[in-house]
């Protein structure tokens, strides 16, 4: 078992933290090696395991991302954008495969990340399941086929407890979107409508985002036009899917050049 990739998770305490730890324990592909939390955090210093309420494993939840990356090969992140940049210093440092499923990150967060992929292996997806990456490309063939009269919105649907909006996996998807279009998706953006916001701007791509209950993820691309609808839906309801997705591509980037890469290149799409 030693010669098998080890993992590092960052959040470990998450929901989809915890989802990973899981996974990786009961995988034959890899190994769990570290867990990362932020300082203060009451699981610091204690047994993994233990801490998770089941039987102790040996892994000591950290604060110090060094002490947990020092016996790895990837590390899996699902924080928050600045704690993502100052984990991908660290894991370029150690040439780490880092696998970022981090939501929320801005065009100069995603810039930032361009000096640590000349060192190490970046795998970032706003969604690292195999049916939203699809998904992504159906919506830039059709995008590609249709004209201006038709209108494209993204609608998507998570739980109560997201703090960002739209998803990551929204912005994907708008940027397939345009991508077909062959626009620039910050250009041609409509999100967050209220009041008399005036017609809809011909061409734009229009966002809307619903929170409720325990909403998994759901997303929809509507492309409208005069008298008919196409409509392209993906409904995820176990967010197991997201942390398969991201195991996947922590073994898929073992072997692979320093460079930025996402779900596509690991799936082969």
């Amino acid at each position: 078992m030693s010669n098998l990739p080890g993992i590092v998770v960052t959040g470990a305490s998450g929901r989809m933290g915890q989802m990973l730890i899981r996974l990786i324990q009961d995988s034959d592909s890899a190994r769990l090696v570290g867990a990362i939390e932020r300082a203060g955090h009451d699981w610091i210093g204690r047994d993994l395991g233990e801490a998770m309420g089941s039987h102790a494993n040996g892994v000591i939840v950290t604060a110090d991302p060094l002490e947990a990356f020092s016996g790895a090969q990837a590390v899996i992140d699902f924080t928050a954008p600045e704690a993502t940049l100052a984990f991908a210093k660290i894991a370029a440092q150690a040439r780490l495969t880092h696998v970022i499923g981090t939501t929320g990150m801005s065009a100069d967060h995603i810039a930032a990340l361009k000096p640590c992929a000349r060192h190490a292996v970046i795998v970032r997806a706003g969604n690292m399941s195999l049916g939203v990456n699809l998904l992504t490309q159906l919506t830039k063939k059709v995008a590609a086929a249709l004209d201006t009269d038709w209108d494209i919105e993204v609608i998507e649907a998570h739980h109560n407890k997201k703090v960002d909006a739209p998803s990551g996996t929204a912005l994907m998807l708008g940027e397939a979107a345009a991508q077909g279009r062959g626009i620039d998706l910050a250009e041609n953006r409509e999100s967050g409508r209220d009041g008399i916001t005036g017609a809809r701007a011909k061409g734009a791509i229009g966002f809307s985002a619903i929170r409720g209950g325990d909403i998994v993820g759901e997303h929809d691309v509507l492309f409208a036009g005069q008298g008919e609808r196409i409509i392209l839906r993906h409904v995820a309801t176990d967010r197991a899917i997201f942390a398969r997705g991201a195991l996947k591509a922590a073994l898929w980037g073992q072997d692979k050049a320093p460079g930025e890469y996402d779900m596509l290149d690991v799936l082969g799409l």
